[in-house]
Order: structure tokens, then C-alpha cells, then sequence
């Protein structure tokens, strides 16, 4: 039996737009010729898998198959959510469709999520297959690349060739996250593994109230050309919970499937500034570049209401004290140790290191050292012009009286 994938396509991308009520979902935003939607359906389309099943909502469906029909997956089953209730609903009405054996093999997949290498994960899936059962969950860990504060973690024993789950840490600060990767943690990717009759299981052992609800929802449901619109009345009434909460704190039947792969949710700009930074040659264009007296800035990607830049400050360079009345930006150093001004603040900060300018603040960057600075960044508001500068001190005379 093939294994059949779930992609999990609800989130709103709240954290990338904190004050818009009016947002694009992170998994649709265009990142410069692909979306992490599209990359998430090509990474379905291999051999293992079987028909993709889709959980989203009324408000994503067209864009769900606007990608759908791009990446030209032809075969597949939408499930509308007519509610928000986090992901153990989610995941419990996807595998109750009809469509679904009981002891199908489900593997449940972000709709934003980042994953290079590919192949390796494929591989990993498909080689534990045959340790799924009726009860056992595998979760998906990532060797993390920093301590960071952003990811839960995940700490494992070794039990017959098997890493048992015997800890979560959820989002520790960044000393806590030394120590962890100290104790060999993982990242906890948020993608899992399991076959259909463990979904239920759990689902009737540690929230009967879910199962009760989606069920109903499932059986209840409209199915229109390939959709099917759960119940809103027994929908509602399922506990909103992640997945997480409702069963993974609860289940001692938690294994491990560790990756050394390249990953991100692309949940802050500051993940999004670091993946145009390694990705520099592929956007970096001759035309876009701009000189200053103070050295050059380059145009990487000009999205919808953000704005990527990589600014090459000189030694001894300045720019102008200034703020914008349009604009949020979001800084990742790359290279060299700038001294920034943020308000009445002053901070030297080093490479991989990040700061955020808010909309209104007077800021400046100089480089007091002869090693060039190179900072990758993004500017987030409606209007991304150099128009937007209000200087108030400039060494190259560039304030008007």
C-alpha cells in the first residue's frame, strides 16, 4: 500500500504581518518565482506516494488549486475546515474520509514548509514504513543549525534501531536551546507519520470529544467535485487543540525519524532574510544594483508589500540617520560588525545576528572598521521607495535644510 500524503494548508503567515488584518498566507506568498505550496506538492508527486489529500479552508481553496493545477497534480481530495480548530482536527478529519483504509500509511506535511534535499526525507519515510502501527507515531526531527528560540525540540533514546521520544521542549530560550543541542536535540519539524487506525486510537483515547466531533463532521459532510465541506454544526463543536497538545503530550508511543537536511518554516524575516542570503546568486542581478556614497545596495526580490536588499556598507562608511513613515525592516548581518543606531540605542552586531528597525524609528548603520558589512534586508510596507527616507544627519551632505 502506497503511502498516501496530507498536507496541512490553514495557517494565516499572522507572524510575517503582525497589524494587517488583510495578509497573504505564507505558503501562497511568491518568493521570486516559486511558493512553498508548489514546492510542497512537487515533493508529493514522488513514487511512494499516493493522491495527495488537502485540509484547508473556503477562503485558500481557489489558491489551492491554482497550485494544484500548476504543478499538475490531477488526482486529489480537498477538505474544507468551516472553522479554525489548529491541526488535531485537521489531521483527524483528513484521515476519516472514506477515501482512506484503515491501516493506510499517512504522512502529514506542512503547506509552508522549506525542505531542501528532498530526497533525503523521501528516503527516510519510506524506509520506516514498515515500523508503523496501531498505536506509534513517528515525528520528524531536523539537526538544528543554531540555538534557536523560534523551534520546539526533542531529546531521544535509542530502543531496537528506534529513537524513542522521551522529551519535548517547547520554544526554550536560546541558553536553554545550548544545552539541548548539547543533549543531541532535534527541531520538532511538525511533520508526522502514522497510519490511519493510530489516528483513531489515540484520537478515542485522549480526546474522545475531537473524535466525536470530526466524525460526525466527516460523516456529515457535502462532497462536490473532488471537495469534501465538513459539517459546521459538529465541526465546531470539536475542541480547537494542535496536534501536539492533544496526543503527542499525552501518547508514550512517540518515535523519531532524525534529518541532517537543510529546513525552515520561513516563519520570521529573519529566516526569509537568511534564505535569500544563501541564496544570493540565484536573485542577484547586475541591473539592480545601486551605488552610494557610503557603498551599494542590490534589489534581490521585490514581492507583494516586502522588499529584499542586500546593503554593502564600505569601511569607514556611514549612512544617514533617518527613519521612514512607511516601513518596518527587518536586518540579518552577514558579513562585518556594524554599529547600529536604533533610536537613543547603539548596538554592535555580528554575523547571523538580527535587529529590527519599526516603522517611525530613527536608525543608522555605519562601519567603524576596515572589514566591509554586508546585511541582507527586508523592508515590509505599502510603500518601499527610496522616497521614503527622511534624513536628519548625513557626512555627505545629503540633508536639505
Amino acid at each position: 500500500m502506497k503511502i498516501r500524503p496530507v498536507i496541512l494548508c490553514g495557517g494565516a503567515g499572522t507572524r510575517l504581518w503582525p497589524k494587517k488584518s488583510k495578509h497573504q498566507a505564507k505558503q501562497f506568498i511568491d518568493f521570486g518565482g516559486w511558493t512553498l505550496i508548489n514546492k510542497t506538492f512537487e515533493r508529493v508527486k514522488s513514487k511512494i506516494f499516493d493522491y495527495p489529500i488537502i485540509s484547508t479552508n473556503s477562503k485558500y481553496l481557489k489558491d489551492v488549486k491554482k497550485a494544484l493545477k500548476k504543478i499538475k497534480i490531477k488526482k486529489y481530495k480537498i477538505i474544507l475546515e468551516p472553522a479554525k480548530k489548529n491541526t488535531a482536527p485537521a489531521i483527524l478529519a483528513s484521515a476519516l474520509i472514506k477515501d482512506v483504509p484503515y491501516n493506510q500509511p499517512l504522512m502529514y506535511f506542512a503547506a509552508d514548509h522549506l525542505i531542501e534535499k528532498p530526497n533525503k526525507l523521501i528516503t527516510a519515510i519510506n524506509k520506516n514504513k514498515s515500523n508503523l502501527d496501531e498505536k506509534n507515531v513517528f515525528i520528524f526531527g531536523i539537526k538544528p543549525t543554531s540555538p534557536s528560540s523560534e523551534y520546539g525540540y526533542f531529546i531521544t533514546k535509542k530502543k531496537k534501531n528506534i529513537n524513542k521520544v522521551t522529551r519535548f521542549i517547547e520554544k526554550p530560550k536560546v541558553s536553554r536551546a545550548k544545552q539541548v543541542i548539547k543533549q543531541k536535540g532535534y527541531w520538532n519539524s511538525g511533520m508526522f507519520f502514522l497510519r490511519k487506525d493510530s489516528i483513531i486510537n489515540n484520537f478515542k483515547k485522549y480526546q474522545p470529544n475531537i473524535f466525536r466531533n470530526c466524525n460526525k463532521a466527516v460523516i456529515k459532510a457535502k462532497y462536490k467535485g473532488n471537495v469534501y465541506y465538513l459539517n459546521k454544526q459538529s465541526f465546531s463543536k470539536a475542541t480547537a487543540k494542535s496536534f501536539d497538545y492533544a496526543i503527542l503530550e499525552k501518547t508514550k508511543n512517540i518515535n523519531a525519524i532524525k534529518l541532517d537536511i537543510p529546513w525552515s518554516d520561513l516563519g520570521s524575516w529573519k529566516e526569509i532574510c537568511k534564505m535569500y542570503g544563501k541564496n544570493i546568486n540565484k536573485y542577484f542581478k547586475k541591473k539592480n544594483v545601486f551605488y552610494r556614497p557610503w557603498g551599494r545596495y542590490t534589489n534581490l526580490f521585490s514581492g507583494k508589500e516586502f522588499l529584499i536588499k542586500e546593503l554593502y556598507v564600505k569601511p569607514k562608511g556611514i549612512l544617514s540617520l533617518q527613519k521612514h513613515f512607511h516601513r518596518s525592516e527587518h536586518w540579518v548581518v552577514t558579513q562585518g560588525k556594524p554599529k547600529i543606531t536604533l533610536n537613543k540605542k547603539y548596538f554592535i552586531k555580528k554575523p547571523g545576528e538580527t535587529i529590527f528597525i519599526p516603522l517611525g524609528a530613527i536608525h543608522r548603520i555605519a562601519n567603524p572598521y576596515n572589514e566591509p558589512v554586508k546585511i541582507i534586508e527586508a523592508q515590509i510596507g505599502s510603500i518601499l521607495k527610496e522616497t521614503d527616507i527622511v534624513r536628519f544627519e548625513d557626512v555627505y551632505g545629503r540633508v536639505k535644510n
